[in-house]
């Protein structure tokens, strides 16, 4: 009897969080993961305890160097990639009059440059096996929020890229969906909000808390699995409820 191969997905943003809870969780479910992060002393320690089943990919997904060649090691190592997960992003909170473009720039060339380079350098891999991109968008890319105008913005425009991706490859049966996590309880998270717009989330979220790192991991899982194989160009709101209740907490307006 014939095995049927090891399926392989590549995830960007791996070291920690997000990416790290759905590399492990897709190993579980037997995958092989190839774990991109620009933080390489992170990412080795993130990945010591998957074993053989995952691969490091030390790179920088803003650079435009970087997607070709980690595509090319992926292919190299496993031999096939059935999804791409684009969840590197930068997270830059400021007031607008605050934002030069240096710092727009820096938002943009991780949180939606990346996305789209690492996308284009998939492609033809994906096409080979009709798999699936899952876009790591944001709550602030539906509806706008306080001190988020690049990071918003980016993710704004991740949603739309997500739908063209959609709209141009499926032909090809590769299928582009894009995951929008809410107020997620991850160690970042925890270190910049204060008890008060912790507070003020728990109010506005219908399920009166933080998600975790492993619920929007299985969101993302889905998306990506032969379970999902009729959903394409969707964009999908992990959030408890609070996107159907709107964002701009009255904590995130208070000056210090």
């Amino acid at each position: 009897m014939t095995q049927t191969p090891q399926k392989v997905a590549l995830i960007t943003g791996a070291a920690r969080g997000i990416g790290l809870a759905t590399a492990q969780l897709m190993i579980e479910d037997g995958w092989r993961v190839a774990l991109l992060d620009r933080d390489k002393d992170e990412l080795s320690s993130a990945a010591a305890p998957l074993g053989d089943a995952a691969l490091c990919l030390p790179h920088d997904v803003s650079n435009p160097q970087a997607a070709p060649l980690a595509i090319r090691t992926c292919l190299d190592h496993f031999g096939r990639l059935d999804a791409l997960v684009n969840n590197a992003g930068v997270a830059d909170f400021g007031p607008i009059e605050d934002t030069d473009f240096a710092r727009w720039r820096r938002v943009m060339e991780t949180n939606l440059d990346g996305v789209f380079l690492m996308s284009q350098a998939a492609t033809p891999a994906l096409r080979e096996t009709s798999g699936a991109i899952v876009n790591i968008g944001s709550i602030s890319g539906l509806r706008a929020s306080t001190l988020r105008v690049a990071y918003g913005t980016s993710k704004a425009a991740v949603i739309h890229l997500t739908k063209q991706q959609a709209a141009e490859l499926g032909e090809y049966g590769i299928r582009a969906n894009c995951v929008c996590p809410g107020p997620v309880r991850t160690k970042l998270a925890m270190a910049v909000h204060t008890q008060d717009i912790i507070d003020a989330y728990h109010d506005a979220i219908p399920l009166n808390r933080y998600g975790s790192e492993r619920e929007i991991a299985e969101v993302i899982a889905f998306l990506c699995s032969t379970k999902a194989s009729y959903v394409t160009g969707q964009i999908i709101a992990a959030d408890g409820g609070f996107e159907s209740t709107g964002v701009g907490l009255p904590s995130l307006r208070r000056p210090d």
